[in-house]
């Protein structure tokens, strides 16, 4: 009897099996999530150089002129006001300048009192920075062995930098020529550089 019911228990187990099996859930395996597309960030790194502003410059000049001596040079000092439109890359504008001079050539006994620009600039919006071309028409003022003023033509490099939105400084290189100057028959040339600080209103 023994034996009997031990056979049917193998028996049953061995068929109960793969019901047993056949129950079991198999694991539900969760879908993988779908990327969500950001939108990046865009970043706006150019300034804002549009309105009227002004401001002064110190700096230093040379002027060079067949018959002058090597070292007419020495410092200018101005005031110079003007507008800028910016286009979101590229900056215009136009300014007015005046820079009087201590500059004498000893050989010939001129002074250079001053020069008077009109302007006309033209940059590009980097952001605080603004690199620059400048060109336009100069009207230089002597005394001494001759009183005189003539009009002549320059053109320049320049970067100013925005400290903040209503104050900038810069440096400035222009060179000028004044070709036979107050009919002289000489052809005076002069370079100078400047730092300058200005504001916007």
């Amino acid at each position: 009897m023994t034996k009997r019911l031990m056979i049917s228990s193998i028996a049953l187990a061995v068929f109960a099996a793969p019901a047993f099996a056949g129950g079991i859930a198999e694991p539900v395996m969760a879908p993988a999530p779908v990327p969500v597309a950001v939108a990046p960030v865009v970043v706006n790194t150019g300034g804002d150089w549009t309105g009227f502003y002004a401001g002064a410059g110190l700096g230093y000049g040379t002027l060079e002129a067949e018959g002058f001596a090597d070292d007419t040079e020495d410092y200018t000092y101005g005031l110079h006001a003007g507008y800028l439109y910016d286009m979101g890359t590229f900056v215009l504008g136009g300014e007015l300048e005046y820079d009087a001079t201590e500059i004498t050539d000893a050989t010939t006994g001129i002074n250079l009192d001053g020069v008077a620009r009109a302007k006309v600039r033209a940059g590009y919006d980097a952001g605080q920075w603004l690199p620059y071309v400048t060109a336009g028409a100069a009207q230089a003022y002597t005394s001494g062995a001759l009183e005189a003023n003539d009009t002549g033509y320059f053109a320049g490099v320049g970067v100013d930098y925005q400290v903040t939105q209503s104050i900038r400084v810069g440096a400035e290189l222009l060179r000028h020529q004044f070709d036979d100057f107050n009919g002289t028959g000489t052809d005076i040339d002069a370079n100078t550089a400047a730092v300058r600080v200005g504001f916007r209103f």
